[in-house]
């Protein structure tokens, strides 16, 4: 219970205590000041008062010495806190002020508790629903497939403990730039995000085409912009042109090259189309790559079903140097990969292309490679690295031939970069989709418990029956819920 004069020129004090330790100093309900009771009484369906933004907002302004009496504020854990329609966020932006160091300490464990119940109590009477951005991956990846799902369903959320599994949790530039295109490409409501926030409030409106640009403006992953964006603008109601700008080669997501040469292929066997343009390629740390995706809208999505895997029949690659390195990396770098591979595949040409990237294309130093399996069925495989300050060239071939081979002996039709970033699609698809994989990877576990809490659709995982005794892999099906796009 807190009881306050509702004016700051008033010279009462402030009480949190029991009901009866009020009555004893005189203060009662209705009368010249007011007491405003913010939890359940016994026999009380209802708190009885409003006003919870209010007495935060006095409380805020009051100097230390003027609470008197705080005893126990643990009594108050377990009680409910309903404040009245409208009033969380006002009360939550006051009680934000009790947290700064003049406020006095015995308030604190209190506005912790209030501020919590008052979160819970504006997303239940919202119909929010709630996001822990901290459990399984605890990524970046459930803000995107959170965010991306909500503005396709209509479904307002709120993510809190955003990337808690990080070494430094919270919203990084990319995460920023990728909430705030979304937030423009569906007219929505975007509260709480700025660099180093853990929750965020997402409210989405009517999806909507046109031009839509993103700029991480470090070398955050142009990738995991178009990761979030992508799914969004296919239910818009006319073509969509999404400018990214960042890293186009980064670590920790995928290279633009493996986007445009996996990636694409196989999602638009979903029955969706999409043109992707590189305009300038970006390095860590610079960034300043861009790029141009145009994506056309669609009625619903087709289900697909990768579960051949053929033999594979082509290998083909491309090694990269930009800025001041010289080209002989790249011959490198294609040299040592070919030769890798040719330890497990002796009969087939693998051409690998060595690239220098042109001055006015690119930004800043980098080099890398990516080298892409294709088989009989139309599956697609991939293996890539990127150079770094001390690594040799043929080190960094070496290890995107290996991660190629890895990816080819488990027997899947995906490997193991693609098969999180199906997900989504597969769970709006309509129809039953079936892949099968490799070792289903954590990302991949996250967006399957994501999609089915957002969208309802029914995953399952079982290993596959006709696998070889060496080998490990599975079917992921979805029966997806059949999105339509009612614009169209």
């Amino acid at each position: 219970i807190v009881a306050a004069p509702l004016t700051p020129t008033s010279s009462i004090p402030v009480y949190l205590c029991k009901k009866s330790a009020l009555a004893a100093r005189g203060f009662q309900s209705g009368g010249a000041d007011t007491v405003l009771r913010m939890c359940r009484g016994p026999g009380e369906s209802q708190p009885r008062a409003p006003g919870v933004s209010r007495v935060l907002c006095w409380l805020s302004r009051l100097p230390v010495g003027r609470v008197l009496c705080l005893p126990s504020c643990a009594r108050l854990r377990g009680t409910s806190c309903t404040p009245q329609p409208g009033e969380s966020s006002r009360a939550l932006a006051c009680s934000s002020l009790l947290r700064e160091p003049g406020a006095h300490p015995l308030l604190r464990p209190f506005v912790a508790e209030l501020e919590e119940r008052l979160r819970a109590a504006s997303t239940m009477a919202e119909g929010r629903l709630e996001i822990d951005g901290g459990i399984m991956e605890g990524g970046g990846q459930i803000l995107r497939v959170c965010t991306s799902l909500s503005c396709i369903l209509g479904l307002p959320i709120r993510v809190h403990s955003i990337r808690a599994g990080r070494s430094t949790p919270g919203l990084r530039p990319q995460h920023l730039s990728g909430l705030e295109m979304i937030r423009d490409l569906c007219i929505g409501r975007l509260e709480g995000a700025e660099i180093g926030s853990t929750e965020i409030f997402f409210t989405p409106g009517k999806i909507v085409g046109g031009t839509h640009i993103a700029d991480t403006k470090t070398a955050g992953s142009v990738c995991l912009l178009m990761q979030v964006s992508m799914p969004c603008v296919l239910f818009a109601a006319s073509t969509s042109e999404l400018h990214l700008k960042g890293g186009t080669n980064a670590e920790m997501a995928p290279q633009i090259d493996y986007t445009t040469m996996v990636f694409k292929p196989i999602v638009e066997k979903f029955s969706l189309q999409f043109d992707c343009d590189i305009k300038t390629r970006g390095y860590y740390p610079r960034g300043g790559g861009e790029v141009v995706v145009r994506i056309s809208p669609v009625k619903q999505l087709s289900p697909i079903n990768l579960t051949e895997r053929g033999t594979v029949t082509k290998i083909y690659g491309r090694a990269f140097v930009a800025g001041v390195l010289p080209y002989k990396i790249a011959k490198d770098m294609s040299t040592a990969a070919v030769k890798c591979i040719r330890k497990d595949i002796k009969d087939l040409y693998v051409n690998i292309q060595a690239v220098q990237e042109p001055k006015d294309k690119a930004i800043g130093n980098g080099n890398g490679l990516i080298i892409v399996a294709e088989t009989s069925t139309g599956c697609m495989f991939a293996g890539s690295s990127l150079g770094k300050r001390g690594v040799s060239a043929d080190k960094v071939g070496i290890e995107a031939a290996e991660m190629l081979m890895k990816n080819l002996r488990h027997g899947g039709c995906v490997d193991e970069y693609l098969q999180d970033q199906l997900i989504i699609f597969m769970a709006l698809a309509n129809g039953v989709s079936r892949v099968r994989t490799g070792a289903i990877t954590l990302h991949t576990q996250t967006a399957i418990h994501f999609a089915e809490q957002l969208t309802k659709a029914k995953f399952t995982v079982r290993k596959s029956e006709d696998q070889e005794s060496n080998t490990e892999n599975y079917i992921i099906e979805c029966e997806g819920i059949g999105m339509t796009n009612l614009n169209l």
